[in-house]
């Protein structure tokens, strides 16, 4: 069964000429792949931000850097005669060390409909510490008992790390420390503990051995994970067949867990899937997408900073709408609405 997708009219909702830059030599070439939540009655998106120096040396490329040591933004640059690798627009590759083209920061947005949001003038939460060296990307957010908890990739030289961030407003943030050691990231947090303990899906990789695969893992505390399990894997040939992860916070409906994950192909080429799990023991898959229920098809997600994408960091369930927030070619935030039936009617007939 096909799923239906409602783009939103006016997408894309946020684009990089919505966002204030951080510092007046700094430049946002994307604001996409963002988390969402409920604070009241308003929409929280807390954006990322993607920033670059501004390009003044058409003999160099400038990358930037956060300094921990000193807790300020530095600019190297590197010769475009040096031997490097430009030809990824998001890293460039030299012998020494592989750097990012741009650095990111998460800024939060606020809306009271859900499509026009106001964006805070300056970074809500920036890179700190010597594991987010590069950046801190991609946020999750799960409300839990006692706050909403916000799981980022940080990279840095030691690789991509997952801290936890906690909030009761999204004004003040905690640092709670980093969950899972390098290299991980698309780590979302279960919305409520099952059997008594906390869940997390996550995706290893940099294996000599193994494909980036989605993982669950449980905890009794949300900081210290154990019972490791590969739960679904990439399919060669197909549309998920270059790597896989989770991407929006897993939802409860009448059949089981609804997780909206993202997959990519050979040619980089990423598009939205949906996985069914067991409500009581969400390690067993009951069945999965066998195709995208959602592919790059607009303008805005077919071309970007980084083409043919859609990806889905945030979701709000209410009745049977999935309101989806996801970032569309590196660059710029959409708004679509899918509906929970039609989705895992799809699923049907459908091997894990």
């Amino acid at each position: 069964m096909k799923v239906n997708v409602h783009r939103a009219e006016i997408n894309p909702i946020i684009a990089p000429e919505h966002v204030k830059p951080s510092r007046p030599d700094m430049e946002v070439i994307g604001v996409f792949n963002a988390g969402v939540s409920k604070l009241g009655d308003e929409v929280i998106l807390l954006l990322r931000v993607a920033e670059r120096p501004v390009p003044n040396d058409p003999e160099a490329y400038l990358t930037p850097i956060w300094r921990h040591e000193t807790g300020a933004l530095d600019i190297l640059r590197i010769e475009r005669t040096e031997d490097a690798d430009f030809s990824d627009p998001r890293v460039i590759r030299t012998p020494y060390q592989n750097y990012l083209t741009s650095i990111s920061h998460l800024r939060v947005a606020r809306s009271l409909d859900g499509y026009n949001f106001r964006i805070d003038e300056k970074p809500t939460v920036l890179p700190e510490t010597e594991y987010e060296t590069f950046g801190i990307e991609d946020p999750r957010i799960t409300e839990l008992e006692d706050g909403y908890y916000i799981t980022y990739s940080a990279i840095s030289p030691s690789g991509i790390v997952v801290p936890l961030l906690h909030t009761r407003d999204f004004v003040s943030f905690e640092r709670r420390g980093i969950l899972f050691h390098p290299d991980n990231k698309d780590v979302t947090l279960f919305p409520e503990r099952i059997g008594g303990r906390y869940y997390a899906l996550h995706r290893p990789s940099s294996s000599h051995y193994a494909k980036p695969d989605i993982w669950i893992a449980d905890s009794d505390d949300l900081l210290r994970w154990g019972n490791h399990r590969r739960i679904l894997g990439v399919r060669e040939g197909g549309w998920d067949g270059g790597r896989i992860g989770a991407s929006a916070v897993p939802f409860r409906t009448e059949r089981g867990w609804l997780e909206l994950y993202h997959g990519a192909d050979e040619d980089n080429r990423y598009a939205v899937g949906a996985v069914l799990l067991d409500a009581e023991r969400p390690w067993q898959v009951l069945a999965r997408s066998s195709r995208p229920i959602m592919e790059p098809e607009a303008a805005f997600e077919r071309d970007g900073f980084f083409a043919n994408v859609v990806f889905p960091c945030g979701a709000l369930v209410e009745g049977d709408t999935i309101r989806l927030y996801y970032g569309a070619a590196d660059r710029s935030v959409g708004y679509a609405e899918l509906s929970v039936r039609e989705v895992l009617a799809s699923l049907e007939g459908e091997e894990a």
